[in-house]
């Protein structure tokens, strides 16, 4: 039996990223964000998240994508599980959880540079699209 692993898919400057689904507490429409400021670089906000406060992490800047256009805000956050508390990730599009079999995973590809490269785990050829799965080091990968 092929051991296969479950991943909540996202879309980011039309880019397939997935992470591992155990460590999603759930999925939800974008809520307002407040500044922070004095923030980290990589903190874009805060969300109140049914009165529990929730840092907002810019994975666009982090994974180096650039900004989002002028005018336009993420339409759905997914929040994340970690030993620290949740964190809120805001997307473009929500895609599908997805079982990946654990042959399909290859190494970050050499030609992939600079922070991106840091924070993916591996990558997979799904039809249609490369998954790029993120790796569950979420204190290095909210860059706080």
């Amino acid at each position: 039996m092929n051991k296969t692993r479950q991943l909540c898919t996202f879309v980011l400057e039309g880019q397939t990223f997935g992470i591992h689904v155990d460590c999603v507490l759930e999925v939800i429409r974008s809520l307002p964000l407040t500044h922070v400021p004095l923030a980290p670089e990589a903190v874009c906000g805060l969300i109140n998240l049914r009165g529990q406060i929730v840092t907002a992490i810019d994975l666009r800047r982090r994974l180096e994508l650039g900004p989002l256009k002028e005018g336009k805000t993420a339409r759905m956050n997914i929040i994340i599980r970690t030993s620290e508390g949740p964190l809120c990730f805001p997307i473009d599009e929500v895609g599908d959880v997805v079982d990946v079999e654990e042959r399909l995973f290859e190494p970050v590809p050499e030609t992939m540079t600079g922070t991106a490269r840091k924070l993916i785990e591996s990558v997979c050829k799904l039809p249609g699209t490369l998954l790029l799965v993120l790796k569950g080091d979420f204190a290095e990968l909210a860059g706080i």
